[in-house]
């Protein structure tokens, strides 16, 4: 297996130099992630581009976290899903919720629920989903902004999901305590 650099404020390219601080202020530290994509500067400033835009869409905390780990799950990224638990953690997600993404049960609402039936139609589809596919997620009370910035979302996780496939990122310490042994949604 090709060994991918890890990159820290002293040995990253120039350009993602920046990027790496940027992470270590708001995370206390450089997730393995962003030091591993430092080695490419644009795919570290499109990811926390893409994050940041994510964070502010119309989605709530436990909406950001369906969509995060509906495609962390269905992509099988050993690196994210325990990443976006720790994550849902600190952002006050109901254990249930996880719980549920992570072993692929029923979420504890419909609501909820149709919106990973939506996620993973529009990533096992490439996103061609049919009318009646977009119009259910519009009946469950989503609107069409929501169904466009499901693909925001996606286009985010790709980004990650690849990168650590590629590059076998080793799970952060924070992190250990979450790691996930991989079960595809059913749904």
């Amino acid at each position: 297996m090709v060994e991918f650099t890890r990159h820290d404020e002293t040995t990253a390219p120039e350009a993602s130099k920046p990027l790496l601080e940027s992470s270590r202020k708001k995370n206390g530290r450089i997730p393995g992630l962003h030091a591993t994509m430092a080695e490419a500067p644009g795919l570290l400033e499109g990811y926390q581009t893409l994050h940041r835009l994510f964070m502010d869409s119309s989605f709530d905390k436990d909406e950001l976290t369906v969509v995060w780990q509906t495609i962390n799950v269905e992509h099988e990224c050993h690196y994210c899903v325990p990443a976006h638990t720790g994550m849902a953690q600190r952002m006050g997600v109901d254990d249930a919720i996880t719980q549920a993404l992570r072993d692929g049960t029923p979420l504890p609402t419909a609501h909820l629920e149709a919106l990973r039936t939506f996620v993973l139609a529009m990533v096992r589809e490439r996103g061609d989903v049919s009318e009646e596919t977009v119009q259910t997620f519009l009946d469950a009370g989503y609107t069409q902004r929501q169904v466009l910035e499901v693909v925001l979302g996606i286009a985010q996780k790709v980004m990650s999901n690849y990168t650590n496939h590629l590059a076998n990122t080793p799970i952060d310490a924070v992190n250990q305590k979450h790691i996930w042994q991989g079960v595809r949604s059913a749904v």
